[in-house]
């Protein structure tokens, strides 16, 4: 596995072609935040080329309505280069938000990051 970039938000992996984002703070709410995650998640897709991307919110509590714009962005981008955005380790409060928003319909959302990783690799 190849450490892509590391910051105190944000540990970004390469694991056999798939782009793994895990978010290291409990709380992801605030403006500069966000405009962090979102530029390094853009970057990902336009200089690492990837088709295949996991995002893990093992470690996530709650984040704010920013970061469900962001996913959608992220997902339409990753649909636009023909590539898969699969969601992993979200709590029972964040899977409620996904399911208010319908954005449950959307996404592919996995119970952990090795099912989520496996699932790309056959795919």
């Amino acid at each position: 596995m190849d450490e892509i970039k590391n910051t105190e938000i944000l540990d970004i992996k390469k694991d056999n072609g798939v782009l793994i984002v895990l978010f290291k703070q409990p709380s992801i709410s605030g403006i500069g935040e966000m405009e962090k995650i979102a530029e390094s998640l853009q970057d990902l897709i336009r200089n690492h080329h990837t088709r295949k991307m996991v995002i893990d919110f093992s470690n996530v509590c709650f984040f704010s309505s920013q970061m469900l714009g962001l996913l959608v962005n992220i997902w339409r981008r990753m649909k636009d280069v023909e590539g898969s955005l699969l969601i992993c380790g979200i709590n029972p409060q964040l899977t409620r938000v996904f399911r208010i928003t319908h954005l449950d319909k959307l996404f592919d959302f996995y119970d952990d990051l090795e099912a989520a990783v496996s699932s790309l690799r056959t795919s």
